[in-house]
């Protein structure tokens, strides 16, 4: 009987505790909006509660965790982890600004300018020549390629729809339309050399990039001054990236692609709730 026991014991699943670095606040808009969805949908119970159901899925979003592990150490499905994880990115993907909405916004606050750039998320390699057009040159890897839009301050306002990684700065752009949607609210834009050519408007420019050099010119003192300084007023968009990626979900994306413009619109409400708290 006691060596039954003992190895029964050793079956046992180890189970750790880790510190999740999030706000309280997070948590309950992540429980309210639970709560919120399933008196509308008329669902009268769920294994655990929402205050414990949002903690597991901003834990798989936070650090990454597995499903499998999160299930184990909380003594349900990985399925059940999946589903809850799905429903509260949908959930917060609905909260998402729209971008033409975000910029009115910005513009009747008193803002001038937003800042503009280009990021590459990092995706796991699948075989196939339709997975080519997600290899990125530029950066030597495969990724989905997505645009960002900040305030003055850095902090995110909109996130466009995934893209190859392949995609160049201009194209997304153009596509979204995000020169008329600038136009339309009275903005400019600070960008980078990435985005030179989007705007041929010599007389009254929206989108401001600085002056690259080439073999047959070079820059002036007053053109490498005016460079410095743009690059000096567009470095907050680089910190909102930052708070953007310390969702370690992003350090490698394994899901499917066509469900990773919803995660990332979700990853800015949390990232918002957060730098804003």
């Amino acid at each position: 009987m006691t060596n039954t026991k003992e190895r029964a014991e050793d079956n046992l699943p180890l189970v750790y505790q880790c510190r999740l670095p999030l706000s309280t606040r997070t948590v309950n808009h992540l429980a309210d909006l639970l709560r919120h969805h399933l008196k509308t949908i008329r669902s009268r119970w769920r294994i655990l509660p929402p205050g414990k159901i949002s903690v597991i899925v901003l834990a798989v979003l936070r650090h990454d965790q597995r499903l499998a592990d999160m299930a184990g150490g909380n003594g349900v499905s990985e399925f059940t982890v999946r589903r809850w994880r799905d429903e509260l990115i949908g959930l917060l993907a609905a909260q998402a600004p729209r971008l033409d909405r975000a910029l009115r916004k910005i513009a009747k606050q008193g803002g001038e300018v937003v800042l503009i750039d280009g990021t590459l998320i990092r995706t796991q390699r699948r075989t196939g020549i339709t997975d080519r057009r997600n290899y990125s040159g530029k950066h030597r890897t495969h990724g989905l390629h997505f645009l960002a839009l900040t305030d003055e301050n850095g902090r995110l306002i909109c996130i466009s729809a995934a893209r190859p990684g392949r995609t160049h700065d201009n194209t997304a752009a153009r596509h979204d339309h995000i020169l008329a949607h600038l136009r339309a609210a009275g903005l400019g834009a600070l960008a980078d050399l990435g985005f030179r050519g989007l705007d041929n408007d010599i007389l009254d420019p929206v989108i401001v990039t600085g002056y690259a050099a080439s073999r047959t010119h070079k820059l002036t003192p007053g053109e490498k001054e005016a460079t410095r300084v743009l690059a000096v007023g567009r470095a907050p968009v680089e910190h909102g990236f930052a708070h953007l990626k310390n969702w370690r979900i992003l350090t490698k994306l394994r899901t499917d692609p066509a469900r990773a413009t919803q995660l990332l619109r979700a990853l800015l409400v949390l990232t918002n709730l957060e730098v804003n708290r």
